[in-house]
């Protein structure tokens, strides 16, 4: 009998997790919770991008004449304080608020992927350095570098995603390492190593791939802190500056009428946070359980 090459003690498994995607895609979609925020996502993401081609508004010049309108048929959702339609503004909120939250969501997981895998692939003096700079950053108060980050640059779309970015790679990393740690001592990873493949290879054709479940599921968690940030952020003042709008500046600025009864200013975007950071919750839930059940099966 011919030996088995013993890079090949890989393959079982790689086509494993392979195959059982669709089964884990059956069962993700068996949970009501998930499908509900799926569709929830869905929709809003179908509200701000096509909506605005359909329901066509001016959010660039300001008609104080028209400010703090209540909905009517011409505005259904009312007019903000300086005249903008509200319903036309919470469509394009919603795209800074998603593409801001998702991007900065893939960023860190990616960054925080690569380095949790190097860390603890290679153990040792190097891990012990890599974690170190995660603990320290751990240590400083996400929200005072946040603040400090934001307010020593003029605020927009890039720099949102990256520093959100910046202090949200940590928990992927630390989840990653602790997956790597226990991934470098099976058997198709010693078999690279012994047949002289590279610690790059190890960590990007193994490790990481083989960290998937934990990656997948915390990047839905990320979404919504992602999310969560940006609107604390723009409550504070310190989101993406006027004409632009995100859900967050636009709960900002209605909390200042909340005694006047504009109501139509402050529901209807809490109300969009609120759902959406549920919804990514459930999906990040429903992948959990999915990928437990998978582990259960093999």
């Amino acid at each position: 009998m011919s030996a088995i090459p013993a890079d090949d003690a890989a393959v079982p498994e790689s086509r494993r997790a392979r195959g059982s995607l669709w089964r884990m895609l059956s069962e993700f979609l068996e949970n009501r919770l998930a499908a509900v925020g799926l569709g929830v996502v869905v929709l809003f993401v179908l509200f701000c991008y096509l909506g605005p081609l359909v329901y066509h508004t001016d959010q660039t010049h300001i008609e104080l004449s028209e400010a703090t309108l209540a909905p009517s048929r011409a505005h259904p959702m009312g007019t903000n304080e300086v005249g903008y339609d509200q319903l036309g503004r919470l469509m394009v909120g919603g795209q800074s608020s998603l593409e801001v939250g998702i991007a900065a969501a893939l960023l860190a997981t990616a960054f925080g992927t690569l380095w949790g895998a190097i860390a603890g692939y290679a153990g040792g003096f190097l891990d012990a350095a890599m974690m170190r700079v995660v603990d320290a950053l751990l240590a400083v108060p996400a929200l005072f570098l946040l603040l400090f980050l934001s307010s020593i640059a003029r605020p927009n779309v890039g720099l949102l995603i990256l520093v959100i970015a910046l202090i949200s790679w940590l928990g992927p990393a630390r989840l990653v390492r602790g997956q790597a740690l226990t991934l470098r001592t099976r058997d198709y990873v010693r078999s690279v190593q012994l047949m002289g493949g590279g610690p790059i290879r190890a960590v990007l054709r193994h490790i990481a791939p083989n960290a998937i479940g934990t990656v997948v599921v915390n990047a839905t968690f990320q979404v919504a802190d992602a999310i969560l940030t940006v609107a604390a952020l723009s409550f504070l003042g310190l989101g993406i500056p006027p004409p632009a709008a995100n859900w967050g500046d636009m709960l900002s600025n209605g909390i200042n009428y909340t005694y006047d009864g504009y109501w139509w200013l402050i529901y209807p975007p809490g109300l969009a946070i609120v759902l959406v950071v549920v919804a990514f919750n459930l999906i990040g839930d429903a992948l959990r359980d999915s990928f437990d059940v998978r582990l259960r099966g093999r």
